[in-house]
């Protein structure tokens, strides 16, 4: 059973930021597509464990954090970042 993944406003707004200055779109759209088919799938499997529950992983050229909740099936995006 797959995972629903939503990206708090927040981290859609870091991201529409990103790829207004990104020169390369296509490739921050293709990792960002990633992230939600990765997320979806295994998101516990993803990335490193950090505090207060979160997780953070790397999809060049993005970062990622997010929130894994299982009872709910539920993926959380809630920050991304330019890794240059």
């Amino acid at each position: 059973m797959s995972y629903t993944v939503t990206w708090k406003p927040t981290a859609e707004q870091e991201f529409a930021s990103i790829w207004i200055e990104a020169t390369d779109r296509q490739l921050v759209t293709m990792a960002a597509d990633r992230v939600d088919v990765v997320l979806r799938v295994n998101p516990n499997g993803q990335g490193e464990s950090r505090p207060n529950g979160t997780r953070i992983m790397f999809e060049l050229p993005l970062g990622i954090r997010f929130e894994v909740k299982d009872d709910d099936r539920l993926v959380e995006v809630l920050q991304v970042w330019r890794i240059k």
